[in-house]
C-alpha cells in the first residue's frame, strides 16, 4: 500500500521548482559579473571579446547580456570600451566567488576529484541555499581540505 501523500508535499515541491526557476534567471548575471571581476583582477580590465572567449559564446550574446546587466545596474560601459562593475556588481561577484569556493571545497572534502569538483561547483553555487551553504562551511571547519 502506498503511503498517502501529504498536502504539504505538493506545496514544498512547487516551492522548490519556483526557487530553481528564480536561480536559473540569476545564474547568467552571476556568472558574468564573476567573470568580469576575474578579468579585471587578472588584466586590469574586462572586454566583451574576452568574456565571449572565456564563456564560449558569440560576441552578440555578450553584447545582449551586458545590456541587461547594465539595465540591472550591475555594470557600466561605453561602446568599444572596457566593462566595469558597479558597487552592486562587485558585491554580487564577491558573493558568487565565496559561494563557489565553499561548494568546491565541500566537494573536495567529501572525496570528489578536483577536476570534477571544479566543474560541478560551477552551477551548484547558484542553486545552493544560504542554509545549505552555512552547513557546508561548518562541515569544512570540522573537515578542512588540504
Amino acid at each position: 500500500m502506498k503511503p498517502a501523500k501529504r498536502p504539504q508535499s505538493a506545496k514544498l515541491r512547487s516551492a522548490a521548482f519556483k526557487r530553481t526557476r528564480a536561480d536559473h534567471q540569476a545564474e547568467i548575471s552571476e556568472d558574468y559579473v564573476e567573470l568580469i571581476a576575474e578579468l579585471i583582477d587578472e588584466k586590469g580590465e574586462a572586454r566583451g571579446t574576452d568574456i565571449a572567449l572565456r564563456l564560449g559564446v558569440a560576441n552578440a550574446t555578450v553584447v545582449k547580456t551586458l545590456k541587461r546587466l547594465q539595465d540591472q545596474g550591475l555594470v557600466t560601459q561605453e561602446p568599444y570600451r572596457a566593462i566595469f562593475l558597479s558597487a552592486d556588481g562587485w558585491k554580487m561577484a564577491e558573493n558568487g566567488k565565496r559561494k563557489h569556493e565553499i561548494v568546491e571545497r565541500f566537494l573536495l572534502a567529501i572525496g570528489v576529484p578536483e577536476a570534477i569538483a571544479r566543474i560541478d561547483s560551477e552551477g551548484m553555487e547558484h542553486h545552493v541555499s544560504d542554509e545549505t551553504l552555512k552547513a557546508m562551511a561548518r562541515f569544512l571547519v570540522r573537515n578542512p581540505v588540504n
